[in-house]
């Protein structure tokens, strides 16, 4: 199994990429983390919709084929861990491949949203787009780690 994260935004702080692959090393090679960046649409002199309809086509086309979306947003529904491990044991049994979609600072543009599986959030605050990697990296790796009980996760 894949798991694909297409985030906008590019140059990211050195710590983002550093906690970011902290955790794609831990994963094991049957459920490894792929990062796809795209650079965010210029957004000068241009609407925010436009901005977002620019980048919804280059979403497009960076999800791989047959994964499933699943979009990160403020307002999607609230995971628990157990909640991801759950949906993770589904993914491995059925052996699909989801795709993850971290939107610009403006967020997603509503064709993307609607695509998705899943609209769910990491936390009810808004969060930096380069936390919001190392958050579902490290989430993503926690969920692993549940449905394998390696020690982990502590409840």
């Amino acid at each position: 199994m894949k798991l694909t994260v297409v985030a906008l935004g590019h140059r990211m702080p050195a710590w983002v990429q550093t906690g970011l692959e902290e955790y794609t090393k831990r994963m094991p090679p049957e459920a490894r983390i792929e990062l796809i960046e795209l650079k965010p649409e210029d957004r000068v002199g241009k609407s925010i919709d436009a901005v977002l309809k620019s980048e919804a086509v280059r979403i497009e086309s960076a999800i791989p084929r047959q994964a499933e979306r699943l979009v990160l947003d403020e307002r999607g529904q609230r995971l628990t861990t157990r909640d991801l491990a759950q949906m993770f044991s589904t993914w491995m049994r059925e052996g699909m491949s989801p795709c993850f979609v971290i939107g610009s600072a403006d967020g997603l543009h509503a064709s993307v949203k609607e695509s998705a599986a899943k609209q769910f959030s990491l936390s009810g605050c808004t969060l930096p787009h380069g936390l919001v990697r190392v958050i579902l990296a490290e989430q993503l790796y926690r969920a692993w780690s549940l449905t394998k009980n390696h020690p982990y996760h502590r409840d």
